[in-house]
């Protein structure tokens, strides 16, 4: 059995595994010691699986290598499947170890035994079920997706001693994409071409500016593209609301699935031409559309120097009328949700890096933050695009970091009460965590069909509450500050991590969005 565990975990040494997430159990324990004892290791503890996970996902990000998280058998394992969705649909190379029971006492209904292999089903690439057979662990892994690592454990199994290989990891082969598909994309632009940017990775946004500014194409710019402050005039105000006005004839989609409305409502336009160029080469839309699979930098330059598309059918000036409205609107409700948010997007603009999460908070930012001063790193977990493992997540992608900032809805915070114990391990200052506290799900107060409920039914679907988060804050020993005002904010520079609770002003912003939707 010792060797089966050393078999493991040097199989993920050898893949490039630098850094272990463990929560540690009985079963799990010789696991845990032989990764703890192991010299040149990272290791990070915490109690709760899940928010282990998404810590783990995080650490992906920050770390550019693949991670680890271990867990010990039974219900532990299934806490894990959240991340491992949203590792799947991200891309990334989270390998999930668990530890078992041997496997005889499978369906047996003993204490701590269920049925772990195959488990995550498809979300995983692959499930190597280490019992003592010969199964060498992650020999057919990519590289590019999560795995599973399944150990089956003996009673007091024996620690085995384990050493940092010499020899460098094995990286994943990235095929060249075609490019001929994009070419040909945009040598008929006459219908009007708009270019939706979703999440960027870090090395693909300076080719992806280079080439938008030469294009000169209408340009939709989430937040995480990195690009939304720096593409200046050909960045639309409101591009929801301007292209669902007119409609384009063809859209080009660079990076992750874009975050606001009008790319949903692509799927009642099968006239629109669609074409993505995404490293994960999942197309975000059930109708047909065109992908081509690959990083998006590498696409970008095999083409070479793209046409000069313009902006056809006159968007930008749509933008402009869009873009006084939403600024005379943020003066007149200053205390409103979106004026506050404002607000806050000039202070965090002297940090290093922001993290968004789902999904109202990433919605509002898109529109309302300021654009004059470029963010940092600008991220957020868009897989699945669940609520839940967000603080985790962001702790996770920027351990160590110094002026870093979180921006999350209420209930993404009581989804995810327990990550700030990773705190304890962070030698980072400067950590603002912000939460706007709107009392519930407010993202529904924008649908259509929310406008038609009862009083009892919004009450329930929005999951109204009159939590207040000063003394969670408290718990976890962390500076704390109350903001009701857009003149309220105080967070000059300082040492600890603090949380900036938002309480936005309920009737400002209730008329900011009646106006706005008008």
């Amino acid at each position: 059995m010792s060797e089966v565990l050393a078999q493991t975990l040097e199989a993920c040494l050898r893949r490039g595994v630098k850094e272990f997430v463990v929560c540690a159990g009985a079963r799990n324990l010789p696991l845990v010691l032989a990764v703890i004892r192991c010299e040149g290791i990272k290791v990070w503890s915490h109690f709760e699986e899940r928010s282990a996970a998404f810590f783990a996902l995080g650490r992906i990000r920050g770390s550019k290598a693949p991670v680890a998280v271990i867990t010990t058998s039974g219900t532990a394992v299934a806490e894990l499947m959240p991340a491992v969705i949203e590792a799947h649909y991200q891309q990334r190379p989270l390998i999930v170890i668990t530890g078992d029971r041997p496997s005889r006492y499978r369906s047996s209904g003993a204490p701590q035994a269920i049925e772990q292999v195959g488990l995550f089903g498809h979300y995983v690439e692959g499930c190597s079920d280490l019992n003592g057979e010969n199964v060498v662990p992650l020999e057919d892994w990519s590289g590019l997706s999560p795995w599973h690592l399944n150990v089956c454990l003996e009673e007091h199994a024996e620690v085995p001693v384990i050493s940092l290989p010499a020899d460098q990891a094995a990286r994943a082969v990235i095929p060249r994409p075609p490019v001929t598909a994009l070419v040909s994309f945009l040598e008929h632009s006459f219908r009007g071409l708009v270019v939706m940017v979703g999440g960027l990775e870090e090395d693909e946004r300076e080719e992806a500016y280079h080439f938008l500014k030469t294009l000169r194409a209408p340009v939709v710019a989430d937040a995480t593209s990195g690009l939304r402050e720096l593409l200046g005039g050909v960045v639309l105000t409101d591009g929801d609301g301007v292209l669902r006005d007119c409609l384009p004839g063809k859209v080009l989609r660079l990076g992750d699935v874009p975050v606001g409305r009008f790319w949903r409502d692509l799927e009642a336009h099968p006239e629109i031409e669609v074409l993505s160029v995404t490293r994960t080469g999942l197309s975000g839309l059930a109708r047909d559309s065109e992908v081509i699979t690959g990083r998006v930098h590498d696409v970008l330059r095999g083409m070479g120097t793209p046409p000069a598309a313009g902006d056809v059918l006159d968007l930008l000036c749509r933008s402009n009328k869009r873009k006084g409205i939403l600024e005379e609107l943020l003066e007149r409700y200053p205390d409103s949700e979106p004026g506050l948010m404002r607000v806050l997007s000039s202070h965090v603009a002297t940090g290093n890096s922001l993290f968004l999460g789902n999904s109202l908070p990433i919605r509002e930012w898109n529109l309302c933050a300021q654009t004059s001063v470029p963010v940092g790193e600008v991220q957020a977990s868009r897989g699945a695009n669940g609520i839940d493992g967000q603080l985790s997540a962001w702790l996770g992608a920027t351990m160590g970091h110094d002026e870093i900032w979180g921006v999350f809805g209420d209930l993404t915070v009581l989804y995810d009460l327990t990550a700030p114990a990773f705190l304890e391990q962070d030698r980072g200052k400067g950590r603002v965590l912000v939460v706007i506290n709107n009392r519930g799900g407010r993202i529904f107060d924008r649908l259509p069909d929310f406008k038609e409920l009862t009083q009892g039914e919004r009450e329930c679907v929005i999951n109204s509450h009159d939590q207040k988060f000063e003394s969670w804050a408290a718990m976890w020993d962390l500076d704390y500050q109350l903001v009701t005002r857009c003149d309220h904010f105080d967070v000059t520079r300082r040492e600890r991590p603090m949380v900036l609770e938002l309480k936005p002003d309920e009737k400002q912003t209730a008329e900011f969005w009646e106006v706005w939707d008008s």
